[in-house]
């Protein structure tokens, strides 16, 4: 008979996310659907306890405004960094409630709204960036932009493609060029892919491409920097409760998100965080070049 543990089951850590709420328009704000998407993402707000991982650090989170991002930003003002946001300009009130939180860990936060599927308003990010700290030692690709289409191919229009590349791919490729020549030795980038990544879902063909391609991005880039001491990983979340969900996904699929992972439920923001805490940190040191999946225990094969 097994002994017992005082360790929380992962079937039951977080419940299942109640999504009995309003469809969203896309991209999904945070703070303007509080009480319209059923349950409410935990980003950590109340459990993520730092340990002094990322003292004195500078990084750049993309799409810190809300879900996984404002969990890493959280995550990461609580391990001692200070916190660049970046998040598109309608998002003003969602970037703030990030900062908020930044401050309260007692660290410095700047917030830069902007389009990163222009080029400018990527060049205008790491300049701010670093005209206030002076260098960047981790970036944070996260910024993204999925719309699920029930009949696949057929009904994914070029200006949703387009969308879809500039925002996960076009970004990133702007951001680490630009970013590189300002991060010292021990600098981390950090790109999030996805469980799509390697099991590609038909209504989400484009998003799942880019996904792919960020992979194969990070491990080409992590080669070709690795001289210069910085290390280039990924992280690849499975079904996250945020609010891109219940804005780009059908109804029926929003009641059901999440359901089929081993685990049985979606994972939460603040469950995707440490990830990302533990690859921007000198733990890490000897591991560049990988995708780390948080899943629910679905496998990513890439």
């Amino acid at each position: 008979m097994s002994q017992q543990s005082d360790a929380p089951d992962p079937r039951t850590q977080h419940e299942q996310p109640d999504s009995e709420g309003e469809r969203l328009p896309p991209p999904g704000h945070e703070e303007s659907v509080t009480g319209r998407m059923g349950e409410e993402p935990d980003h950590g707000e109340q459990s993520y306890r730092g340990s002094g991982l990322l003292t004195d650090r500078v990084a750049v989170v993309t799409g810190g405004d809300s879900g996984i991002g404002r969990a890493v930003a959280l995550a990461f003002a609580r391990e001692g960094a200070d916190v660049v946001i970046s998040h598109l300009p309608g998002e003003a009130e969602d970037g703030e409630r990030t900062a908020a939180l930044v401050r309260d860990a007692g660290r410095r936060v700047l917030v830069v709204p902007g389009d990163l599927t222009e080029e400018d308003a990527c060049r205008d990010l790491v300049d701010r960036s670093v005209a206030e700290f002076g260098r960047i030692d981790v970036l944070v690709n996260n910024a993204a932009y999925q719309m699920a289409q029930p009949g696949g191919i057929a009904d994914i229009t070029t200006e949703q493609f387009d969308r879809v590349v500039k925002t996960n791919l076009y970004a990133m490729f702007w951001l680490c060029k630009m970013a590189l020549r300002h991060m010292p030795r021990g600098g981390v980038v950090l790109n999030t892919s996805s469980v799509q990544a390697a099991s590609p879902s038909p209504p989400l063909l484009d998003y799942a491409m880019t996904k792919a391609g960020i992979v194969a991005f990070t491990r080409g880039l992590a080669q070709s920097v690795a001289a210069d001491g910085i290390r280039v990983n990924s992280v690849a979340p499975g079904p996250i409760w945020t609010p891109l969900i219940p804005a780009t996904m059908p109804e029926d699929q929003v009641a059901e998100f999440g359901t089929t992972t081993p685990l049985g439920r979606a994972g939460q923001p603040a469950e995707v965080a440490p990830a990302y805490v533990f690859l921007a940190s000198a733990q890490a040191g000897f591991i560049t070049g990988e995708v780390l999946a948080v899943t629910g225990g679905e496998p990513v094969p890439v």
